[in-house]
């Protein structure tokens, strides 16, 4: 490559950014620094009906939390801004003009009356209207009308759009990195409008022009812009500019049934689709994920690196990435597969991490200095972490570190609990606080030195001992939790079962 890679994600600030946008832009990110290149943020805010409050700034808080910032855009400002295409509106005129005057384009006075008129009227005989070659001499335009009347028309500020001129009976080679060569016949495009009555240009001519400008070398988009492609590659050519290269990234599809997937799948299914809370909805980052677990199962999402290996980091990701890998068919997406994720890159972090965003829930929950402490707190996740999948399962999993039980699990109360249980349990009390080293190395040799010298079963003492410390048939090694919860703890709660259970 002998010019120096430039991408951009560009996405119209119209509300919140789905998880399939986040994979148009980690895609973009990958491929530029595989590639040494630059990744550019640009905000497409020229339908100013659609613009939503707080949209842009949503969707620079998303790639900054998911680690793969913008080396250039608005904040960043590079050699090619402004990087909001609604402070570049007065550029996009010139190059409309440019395009009318080499015969490119042409003006298009229809009222939106008349043209809902064709359409109703081709609706009726089951046609649907296209505005092309075929109709556009019978339309009122700067190609049915007489210059000087055209000129009029202009002088007296009539509402016009410009439109491109699409040239009939060529057959377009278009190129696409993922899906190869692509064959268009142009009598089945139609005239697309590049600028509109309100001044604005549409999305395809501010596009291209910005792509040129900021020297775009390839584009990296979803598979939706595809029908595109022909206009856009068409206006290059009108342009007399060299286009980039093009790659139209598959579609990431419902978890079951049919088509792309929505805000609605997750919310039948209980799984987000916004990388973060929006509104009512709630975003990944809320729901306990961390951002590498995001990365890694948006990465697999359409590309496979050619061998068996899943889990990556970013700089993994960076030195494997490439587009030949990415397929052509859309990806399904798996719920279950983002928690196994998740799952992995919560067992990599670090306890003291952990413990750091667990704490809070805690303290929710109780107020005893000694359990709040942040020691205390990571010596427990170490201990129940690993059948966790998110942080805000921590407290199910360990409640009983931070307060007694008041309930036990009925169906392990009846099957424990047996005639000679209270006595085995009265005299194991003894046992316990003659015990001076509570480790809990030490006390496992203690107790299961006293169950040897008394003959007993280990079904007989440790499952009890375990209802009565934690209210549950549930939890890491028994002796781990009686030294968490310390000597006076562990017979206290081991009287109040006897209390309640006998």
């Amino acid at each position: 490559m002998s010019k120096k890679v430039r991408v951009r994600f560009a996405p119209s600030p119209t509300g919140p950014l789905h998880i399939g946008g986040v994979r148009t832009a980690l895609f973009n990110y990958l491929f530029a620094k595989k590639n040494g290149g630059d990744f550019i943020l640009r905000i497409e805010d020229t339908d100013q009906n659609r613009y939503v409050e707080g949209a842009e700034q949503y969707i620079i808080d998303v790639l900054n939390w998911c680690r793969i910032p913008f080396d250039e855009g608005v904040g960043k400002e590079g050699g090619f801004g402004p990087y909001r295409q609604s402070e570049r509106k007065t550029l996009y005129k010139k190059y409309a003009d440019d395009l009318i005057a080499n015969g490119k384009a042409y003006y298009a006075f229809d009222t939106s009356e008349s043209l809902d008129a064709n359409r109703k009227e081709h609706e009726e005989k089951g046609k649907t209207f296209i505005y092309n070659w075929h109709n556009r001499l019978k339309l009122d335009n700067s190609l049915s009308l007489m210059p000087e009347e055209v000129k009029e028309r202009l002088a007296n500020g009539d509402d016009y759009v410009i439109r491109f001129l699409t040239p009939p009976d060529e057959k377009l080679q278009l190129q696409d990195l993922i899906r190869g060569t692509i064959q268009i016949d142009t009598n089945v495009l139609d005239d697309k409008v590049l600028f509109k009555s309100d001044g604005m240009p549409t999305y395809h001519l501010a596009n291209i022009v910005d792509d040129h400008l900021m020297e775009i070398t390839h584009v990296i988009r979803g598979e939706e812009w595809l029908p595109s492609l022909a206009l856009h590659k068409q206006l290059y050519d009108a342009f007399g500019w060299n286009a980039p290269e093009f790659a139209h990234l598959p579609l990431i599809m419902k978890p079951v049934g049919k088509g792309k997937l929505s805000k609605r799948d997750g919310e039948k299914m209980g799984f987000p689709v916004f990388p973060l809370s929006w509104n009512d909805s709630v975003g990944y980052k809320e729901s306990g994920y961390f951002p590498e677990a995001v990365v890694n199962f948006l990465a697999l999402l359409g590309w496979n690196p050619g061998t068996e290996q899943e889990l990556f980091s970013l700089d993994e990701l960076v030195k494997t990435f490439s587009l030949d890998r990415v397929n052509k068919s859309g990806a399904r997406f798996d719920p279950e597969k983002t928690k196994w994720y998740n799952q992995h890159y919560l067992q990599e972090t670090a306890n003291a991490e952990l413990a750091v965003r667990f704490l809070p829930i805690v303290k929710e929950h109780t107020t005893d200095e000694d359990k709040i402490n942040l020691e205390y707190v990571t010596k427990v996740v170490g201990l129940i972490k690993e059948r966790a999948v998110f942080v805000s399962d921590f407290w199910n999993l360990s409640d009983y570190f931070f307060v007694a039980p008041t309930e036990y699990n009925a169906k392990a109360a009846k099957k424990q609990w047996k005639e000679d249980t209270a006595d085995i349990m009265n005299e194991l009390i003894s046992v316990i606080d003659s015990i001076e080293d509570f480790s809990s190395e030490n006390s496992e040799a203690v107790v299961k030195a006293w169950i040897g010298e008394k003959e007993l079963s280990f079904g007989k003492v440790m499952p009890p001992l375990r209802l009565f410390l934690v209210g549950d048939m549930k939890g890491p090694h028994i002796f781990d939790i009686m030294a968490m919860v310390g000597k006076e703890e562990s017979i206290v709660r081991i009287k109040t079962a006897l209390e309640k259970l006998g």
